[in-house]
């Protein structure tokens, strides 16, 4: 299997970790852990042929296409990516800072930091 590899540019702080059901799915897990970034920012450095986008330009899922990880959303309208944080290399330098759409979380997982958390998008 060839490895592609992202690199993202000039991250912003880390949102926090999306609980929504459709990103429970769309990752397998309880939660998404992702930075966002501005869209031209993100750099795609191998590996863009074995890429699999699953949605329109500004609104997507994308994945490696060889082994199906999940490496970034489309989001705002194709203005920014949020990338999982899963999915880099390297060990992230930015931190979560607070948990977002906790009121639809999976009932089976229990958050045990002290972070802030928000129903929905942070205010």
């Amino acid at each position: 299997m060839r490895r592609g590899s992202l690199r993202g540019l000039g991250c912003i702080p880390v949102r926090g970790e999306l609980s929504l059901l459709g990103m429970r799915a769309a990752t397998g897990s309880a939660f998404k852990a992702f930075a966002g970034i501005e869209r031209e920012k993100l750099a795609i450095t191998a590996g863009v042929d074995e890429i699999a986008v699953f949605g329109e330009e500004h609104l997507n899922d994308t994945r490696c296409g060889a082994c199906g990880s999940f490496l970034f959303s489309v989001v705002r309208d194709g203005a920014f990516v949020h990338v999982a944080m899963g999915s880099l290399l390297d060990t992230p330098s930015i931190r979560p800072t607070e948990h977002i759409f906790v009121g639809s979380k999976a009932r089976w997982f229990e958050i045990t930091d002290d972070l802030p958390q928000f129903d929905e998008y942070a205010v």
